[in-house]
């Protein structure tokens, strides 16, 4: 096959992937296997050049961190802590509104987004069913601080994976980089919705009451699978954070994780309770998300083996008239844009190979560095702006959907894009004072 039919091929199977991503047609990991195979079958791709475009350190990190938050739940740490913070706050409908938002976006840098949204919405429509109360804007609020949380970490998001995975970042050069931001964004709407909502919110004494009976420490089911999944979190974030010193990949930091946390929730176990035991840790991994990442990446393999994200990122090169401030504004409006419009997952995928073949024409991988942090901050935050914009969104809105109170996508909007906005003032902001004054 020549270059140009190569090239042709490999837009034509992008453009009809994304198509059926939008309209979701079909289940999104079918979409981008089926794409990936369709690229081997007309010779664009070979299967050993297509495997070999899978970013595997990206896979074995979620996997890894897929099983650990799986086999952890199970202790019952995740529902203590949220009982324990309602209690900190004594049943208050507004210091719930607000303990909530700071615990979804806290959870959520440490764990990763979608995870945190599928522990907590349970247990806060329990709680606001127990005092009488509109879950709305507890949910709208947990929607926002996931996504905000979720940017200030390597693993709060997958975009942040997939940056920090393709450029080798470490757990605390995302820390360090956007926690500031965050930060700032978190306590921004914490205030708004304190304001609008929360001083409005009343419980009576009784329901309050009840709620304070409940016993965390009641809530931890298995008190050994506890201590051991505390142990193990403690070890993997130690791990994160040190990954730069120690020289191992993140994705082999989880895995490791992943097998000591199976080692201790199974030891002393008979052979057949252990396997058993083993299987549902694994069945624990969304495998929907990982065949999706291993199709995504195989697609825009092609599209960068045919030399097509190179002229891309030229092309954007020259309409940034070669300045790394100019893209950097460019890439952060367009990633909140297109993310509020698209899944920002195969965005992000897409964007990577195009901005690495763009820092020989900015001055290398570190001049080009805001333009990175700019990607991340706007395909993240942008995932406020609408309700298909990020997993957590349509996981919480699922969640509304069963409680006969959906989340309207309009509605959403009349929240969402405001939040988006500010959001992106706000980073764009940071990043001119950061790197530009």
């Amino acid at each position: 096959m020549s270059l140009f039919s190569a090239q042709i091929a490999a837009v034509s199977v992008l453009i009809v992937c994304y198509v059926f991503l939008i309209t979701e047609k079909l289940n999104r990991a079918v979409t981008v296997l089926l794409g990936a195979s369709a690229l081997i079958v007309l010779k664009v791709l070979t299967q050993k050049s297509a495997i070999s475009g899978i970013d595997f350190n990206t896979i074995l990190l979620l996997i890894g961190m897929m099983v650990i938050v799986g086999i952890a739940e199970k202790s019952g740490m995740f529902q203590a802590l949220a009982i324990l913070s309602a209690k900190v706050v004594k049943a208050s409908p507004r210091g719930i509104l607000l303990m909530f938002g700071v615990l979804t976006a806290v959870l959520s840098a440490l764990l990763d987004n979608v995870t945190t949204v599928l522990l907590i919405v349970p247990i806060t429509l329990d709680l606001t069913r127990a005092l009488k109360l509109n879950p709305m804007p507890y949910l709208l609020l947990e929607i926002f601080t996931s996504n905000i949380g979720g940017t200030a970490t390597l693993i709060g998001d997958p975009p942040n994976i997939l940056i920090g995975s393709a450029l080798h970042l470490s757990f605390m050069d995302f820390v360090l980089e956007l926690t500031p931001i965050v930060i700032i964004n978190l306590a921004l709407i914490l205030i708004v919705f304190d304001i609008l909502v929360g001083q409005k919110l009343k419980a009576d004494e009784a329901s309050r009451a009840d709620i304070l009976k409940i016993s965390a420490k009641e809530m931890i089911t298995k008190t050994s699978l506890f201590y051991q999944s505390l142990f193990v979190l403690t070890l993997l974030l130690i791990g994160f954070v040190t990954s730069e010193y120690l020289r191992v990949e993140n994705g082999t930091i989880a895995l490791f994780g992943a097998a000591l946390m199976l080692f201790l929730y199974t030891y002393g176990e008979a052979h057949m309770p252990r396997d058993q035991k083993v299987e549902d840790a694994f069945s624990l991994v969304d495998w929907t998300t990982i065949f999706f990442f291993c199709g995504l990446f195989v697609i825009v393999f092609s599209l960068e083996t045919t030399g097509l994200l190179e002229m891309l990122g030229a092309k954007l090169a020259a309409l940034t008239k070669n300045s790394v401030q100019h893209a950097t504004f460019a890439v952060l409006w367009l990633s909140a844009v297109l993310s509020t419009l698209i899944d920002n997952i195969p965005f992000v995928a897409t964007m990577i190979p195009t901005l690495k073949s763009m820092e020989v024409t900015l001055g290398g991988r570190e001049a080009m560095m805001p333009v990175w942090w700019a990607l991340s901050l706007g395909s993240c935050l942008g995932g406020n702006g609408s309700l298909i914009a990020a997993s957590a969104n349509v996981i919480v809105a699922g969640f509304a959907s069963r409680t006969g109170q959906p989340i309207r996508f309009a509605k959403f909007l009349l929240y969402g894009l405001p939040v988006m906005l500010v959001s992106m003032l706000l980073s764009s902001l940071y990043l001119y004072l950061k790197y530009f004054l």
